[in-house]
């Protein structure tokens, strides 16, 4: 993000490696580098606060039925692009760079990675090139759509499962 733009911001609350940021104009609350990471860097480690059964808008889908509330808990302001920088690696519980990540830049990740048929679909307005549009999850997803992007071991399973039908 433009250092501009981040300076437009109010700042929320400080954790580390990024900041809670929330635009003053629509409310809507992001999370920020602090620090720059590398391609392929591991950013953080993250946990299952919580397990649950059903999906909400703030959980990450690791299982048919299994769907975590994210510990730290401001990993929960990372917001969706279809032009992502960020991975939530399931497997290894980890939060990766996929892309050089500059200071003031906001951490962002392509929400069906990990979500297979979302409870709160929304239209996105990204801007991207790539923009799909509206986000549904990966079930909704065309197979040259989803080979644009890094995946969960998750949705991989259901992939494959969805060709053998």
């Amino acid at each position: 993000m433009i250092k501009a733009i981040t300076a437009a911001y109010t700042m929320l609350s400080k954790h580390g490696f990024a900041d809670i940021m929330q635009n003053p104009g629509t409310g809507e609350k992001s999370l920020h580098a602090t620090a720059f990471f590398d391609k392929e860097d591991t950013i953080c480690c993250f946990a299952a606060e919580r397990i649950q059964d059903t999906p909400t808008y703030l959980t990450v889908q690791t299982g048919e039925d299994r769907h975590i509330i994210l510990q730290p808990e401001f990993l929960q302001y990372i917001n969706h692009s279809c032009n992502p920088n960020v991975f939530f690696d399931t497997t290894t519980m980890e939060l990766i760079a996929i892309k050089e990540i500059q200071p003031g830049d906001e951490l962002l990740f392509f929400y069906p990675s990990t979500e297979w048929d979302m409870v709160q679909p929304f239209d996105c307005y990204c801007g991207s090139n790539n923009c799909l549009h509206r986000i549904k999850g990966a079930a909704h997803l065309s197979e040259r759509e989803v080979m644009q992007y890094r995946l969960t071991g998750f949705i991989h399973q259901q992939l494959q499962n969805r060709k053998k039908k």
